[in-house]
């Protein structure tokens, strides 16, 4: 049996993953089964980040639900019927972190977090550190949780090769739900939703972008993979995509591999994928300016490569983290420069 997917952000990351609450400055909303309501400011989340300084034995080392098997279809697009526009589903509510510059006459930007494999969406904020830079930046912030498989693990339900193999949940309707919701309640600014997810929710913010080209601005995976057969995503306009992954990852492999028989890309192909559906060039081209994404490697470990002759305002990057681990203990740039590249790529 293979290693589990994906993340769990190590025991100390769980232990101060605390709610996905507003600092003292701002309110978060709960969208309900019966519509938004204010909960009341609370305190600030922490940006506590990984302290492993390799693949942390406290990660993942469950194995996908053994008692079901996958569906002859591949194709992960089964409709929820209880996902609609107008309907929260009871079980799956979700919270907005909205800055305190927010005004409803302005158009803001919003930001999607999602969490890996067995974590949740307050793990993942933990981890990631998104909700102090929303405040700074002024953006429009979720990060919702996945559903449970039979072992009790949050899921998202992205391509074949990940995850929930049993599931017929659609999540690329729910997210879509999320957007909608946040659409009807705040000045969202429809040119920039953007996805940024780690692990499985990498992998889903693929999805989200082979699905709804039309609505995702932008993307940044962290040790997710786009799907590997490509016929399987038709994206309808073109989505800047950042993928960055550590080539020391034992979970979800620099150069590709499987889960349960389920192959995936490895990042280069990914990211050459996503520059054939773009319309970019064939081949990126490697910066001489270096990144500091891992805080436990000494140095600037990270390279970046980028294609040209994309689109006006689409960029695919890649930032190879030399040495790095599924769960790398982030330095402080890191989700400065996510964030960065999310809201420089707006839908032109």
């Amino acid at each position: 049996m293979h290693r589990a997917l994906l993340l769990i952000v190590a025991a100390a990351l769980a232990g101060a993953a605390c709610s996905s609450n507003a600092p003292t400055t701002s309110p978060t909303v709960a969208a309900t089964a019966t519509g938004p309501s204010t909960t009341g400011p609370s305190t600030t989340e922490p940006s506590t980040t990984a302290a492993d300084t390799t693949e942390p034995a406290t990660t993942d080392s469950v194995t996908t639900d053994p008692a079901t098997t996958e569906p002859a279809t591949t194709d992960p697009a089964i409709t929820d019927p209880a996902i609609t526009d107008d309907t929260v589903p009871a079980d799956r509510p979700f919270q907005v972190f909205v800055p305190t510059s927010y005004e409803t006459t302005t158009p803001t930007p919003l930001v999607i977090l999602l969490h890996g494999y067995s974590a949740s969406g307050a793990i993942q904020e933990a981890y990631f550190a998104l909700q102090p830079l929303a405040e700074q930046r002024g953006f429009l912030y979720v990060h919702p949780d996945g559903t449970k498989d039979a072992l009790g693990n949050q899921f998202w339900k992205a391509t074949n090769a990940c995850c929930g193999f049993a599931s017929t949940v659609d999540d690329s309707a729910y997210l879509m739900f999320v957007v909608h919701q946040a659409e009807r309640d705040y000045n969202v600014d429809r040119k920039r939703i953007f996805l940024i997810g780690h692990s499985n929710g990498g992998f889903m913010s693929y999805r989200m972008a082979c699905d709804h080209a039309d609505t995702i601005a932008a993307i940044v995976s962290m040790a997710g993979a786009t799907f590997a057969d490509t016929s399987k995503c038709s994206p309808s306009e073109p989505v800047s995509v950042l993928q960055i992954h550590g080539t020391s990852d034992r979970t979800i492999q620099y150069d590709g591999g499987d889960i349960l028989g389920k192959t995936y890309p490895g990042a280069a192909t990914t990211v050459a994928t996503w520059a054939g559906y773009d319309g970019c060039g064939a081949s990126p081209a490697t910066s001489a300016e270096t990144l500091d994404v891992a805080a436990q490697i000494d140095g600037a470990e990270t390279s970046v490569a980028t294609f040209s002759g994309c689109p006006t305002g689409i960029d695919i990057e890649l930032w190879t983290v030399a040495d790095g681990p599924h769960v790398p203990a982030l330095s402080a740039m890191f989700a400065t420069e996510a964030i960065d590249f999310l809201l420089r790529h707006p839908k032109r």
